[in-house]
């Protein structure tokens, strides 16, 4: 573990992997609702964890130093479930990668049971781990210029929705019309930090691609 100042009030924790840095937000998330911890903002990513607002960062740095990361259990929540249809257009070389057919690809992640392990890239993508072991696939040697709204799509170990129409290098095995941001609604993102998601399959209008 490492620790940088990041201004007058705030401390960037680094970790060795995606599963310390989630263990590490429950963790300092437990000790914020418990009263031990005073932070403003405690914001996870790939391999570090964010805290914003602190009294004294050199005391937490010097803390966090001397204990061990408590892997405390996941926070118990309610499951957002997606409705997916599995139509995308990668969904073939996805199958390939993985050595099964479409429909295995469509039933192997809609069995899963994915957890937003951090939030970035675009406001209300979450990147959701739970991707069975062995089941990482690259992404696309070039890039779309336009991936459209409501795409599900797979890269490395992670799994993400775009909740809007941007570039992108991922690989592209579904669409959904759920609505990841909407300022209007409260809170904007359908998904944070910690949140369970399962992909539902519905019925495709046409054939993959």
């Amino acid at each position: 573990m490492r620790t940088l100042p990041v201004g007058a009030d705030a401390l960037l924790v680094e970790v060795a992997s995606g599963e310390e840095a989630q263990a590490l937000h429950a963790d300092l998330l437990r000790r914020r609702a418990e009263g031990s911890l005073t932070a403003r903002e405690i914001v996870p990513a790939a391999r570090t964890v964010l805290l914003d607002g602190l009294p004294d960062p050199a005391r937490l740095a010097a803390e966090l130093a001397s204990r061990p990361v408590s892997h405390v259990p996941p926070r118990a929540a309610e499951t957002v479930e997606i409705p997916v249809r599995y139509d995308g257009p990668d969904l073939a070389d996805v199958a390939a990668h993985w050595g099964v057919g479409a429909a295995e690809v469509a039933r192997i992640h809609a069995d899963a049971e994915f957890r937003v392990a951090f939030c970035g890239f675009a406001p209300g993508f979450g990147y959701l781990t739970g991707l069975p072991a062995g089941h990482e696939v690259p992404r696309r040697s070039t890039p779309r210029t336009s991936v459209p709204a409501g795409s599900v799509a797979l890269a490395g170990p992670y799994t993400g929705v775009y909740p809007r129409s941007s570039p992108g290098g991922w690989q592209l095995i579904g669409t959904t019309d759920v609505v990841l941001w909407d300022h209007t609604r409260e809170p904007a993102a359908l998904l944070s930090p910690g949140t369970r998601v399962r992909f539902v399959p519905v019925a495709s209008t046409g054939p993959a691609t």
